[in-house]
């Protein structure tokens, strides 16, 4: 089965790091874009693979969306 969710990557002095919101302490990093990429999927695959059906379905039930803010700062 198939999932969609979101990752946050985001690159720092070691790397890249990741994270997925949804679930909670599913984060990974990894040297490469290419590679945090791989690595996130992989963490959350596994994670997914820790849950009850039950609860994949509810929260695949949720509704999360992700927007870009502007915010004017005096």
């Amino acid at each position: 089965m198939s999932y969609r969710l979101t990752a946050v990557i985001e690159k720092d002095e070691d790397g890249f790091y990741a994270y997925c919101p949804d679930l909670a302490g599913c984060q990974s990093q990894g040297n490469t874009w290419e590679e945090v990429q791989v690595n996130i999927r992989e963490a959350i695959a596994l994670y997914l693979e820790t849950l009850t059906d039950e609860e994949r379905r509810s929260l695949m039930a949720r509704e999360v969306r992700t927007v870009t803010m502007e915010v004017q700062v005096a």
